[in-house]
């Protein structure tokens, strides 16, 4: 490695090779574990602070419900649960299909509804089947279904997407740890560290061009993830826009009591000739067995509500100082920091570690100044570099397994800031 002298010996070469190994793998595992840390921090506190949403969001809407519609709702109250742990079991696994499950619910809840506001009757499963079937055609609920639906599937889709773009990138910045040194690059490290204490030159620092083209080389499969970590940093900033903006799940979520209840008052305004419409095109239906004394008053207490004052009162997390939006916000500006991360990967390995006088640091073989040119970023320059032999056109798998992931999520991303449906594979 470093030609004649002290360090020729078998015994000395490959303990330079040894501690020349280690030095830059630690330097490396250093640079590159903070990146992927860093963004597993950020998913976790969003995941922390999304949860911590869907609490409070559940919490008021029983509490709002139990004190608008008493026992009638505790006695229901399983439906509005199994919405949101729809919700939720969509966020945390995504084996859910957030528009059959919204179907579901308001079905469910037309059904119920029916049943309670004409109490005095007694209906069969296949009648209630019935009136299932014309709730499209009759529209109980207004424009409230399809408004909510559509506010939902595309903030959680978009929720989801985004939360795990940062569990993947994290774990695709940790897998590129585990790519091993080749023999050249080794080689290539231990002459340009530890060969100037041979020479009698401890105190000498590379030239920062020599240092370049070693560092280049041996992080050649590394910069093949640039292009592909660039075009996902991209889009997931084009998210991020989306999530601050019309598709921001707080202002989705934490007032979805509000838009539910205009739903049931919507049934409440028109339960006559809705009722009406049901029984002329499913048939007449017997009365039960205790008849209601009353059978015009509806059992549900219609208040309305002023959602600006409810606002209010429940101010969203995002102006709190650990919401949702600060989250966001922060993580998109780490992000934007980190675009060309794995071109400026070698240039950041160098550091201060470099000679500052270009005239007089170690080039190699003795203090003097770096001859050869600054080979170009990307794998297919290293062809020519003159530090380190790399096999340009040899694959990596590790490599080509990062860049699948870069690529999957990336085109995730980019469906969910068109609003359209992401599949999640398990």
């Amino acid at each position: 490695v470093c030609g004649n002298g002290p360090c020729c010996t078998e015994s000395m070469q490959q303990q330079i090779s040894y501690h020349s190994k280690k030095q830059f793998e630690t330097a490396l595992s250093h640079t590159l574990g903070s990146l992927s840390t860093l963004l597993q921090n950020r998913a976790h506190k969003y995941d922390v602070i999304f949860k911590q949403m869907m609490i409070s969001a559940k919490s008021d809407f029983h509490e709002m419900f139990k004190k608008t519609y008493g026992i009638i709702y505790e006695q229901n109250s399983y439906v509005f649960t199994d919405l949101f742990e729809e919700l939720e079991k969509y966020y945390t696994g995504g084996q859910v299909d957030l528009t059959e499950a919204m179907d579901n619910f308001f079905v469910t809840l037309y059904q119920k509804m029916f049943t309670v506001l004409n109490a005095q009757y007694h209906f069969t499963d296949w009648y209630l089947q019935c009136v299932s079937e014309r709730m499209k055609e009759l529209r109980p609920f207004g424009d409230v279904p399809a408004k909510l639906t559509a506010q939902l599937k595309r903030s959680f889709v978009a929720t989801r997407t985004f939360s795990q773009a940062l569990i993947i990138s994290s774990s695709v910045v940790n897998n590129m740890q585990k790519l091993s040194m080749t023999p050249s690059c080794i080689r290539a490290v231990a002459k340009m560290t530890h060969c100037p204490a041979c020479s009698g030159l401890k105190e000498i620092k590379p030239c920062s061009n020599y240092c370049s083209n070693v560092m280049k080389g041996c992080l050649a499969y590394h910069s093949q993830l640039d292009s592909h970590w660039n075009t996902f940093i991209d889009a997931t900033d084009e998210l991020i826009g989306r999530l601050l903006g019309p598709f921001n799940i707080e202002v989705v979520v934490e007032p979805i009591n509000i838009k539910i209840s205009e739903a049931i008052m919507n049934f409440q305004e028109n339960a006559q000739q809705v009722s009406q419409r049901v029984f002329s095109e499913c048939g007449k239906v017997e009365l039960g067995k205790r008849r209601r004394r009353n059978t015009g008053e509806i059992p549900f207490e219609t208040l309305h509500f002023n959602n600006n004052n409810h606002n209010k009162n429940n101010r969203r997390q995002g102006n709190q100082p650990d919401g949702l939006e600060k989250v966001i916000r922060e993580t998109r500006s780490r992000l934007k920091d980190s675009k060309h991360f794995w071109q400026k990967l070698p240039y950041h390995m160098c550091g201060t570690s470099v000679a500052e006088q270009q005239d007089s640091c170690w080039n190699g073989e003795k203090r003097d100044k770096y001859e050869p040119a600054v080979v170009g970023d990307g794998m297919s320059n290293q062809q020519n570099n003159p530090e380190v032999v790399v096999d340009v056109n040899r694959p990596n798998s590790l490599v080509n397994e990062q860049i699948y992931a870069l690529k999957t999520i990336t085109s995730k991303l980019k469906s969910a800031y068109k609003g359209m449906d992401v599949e999640w594979i398990d």
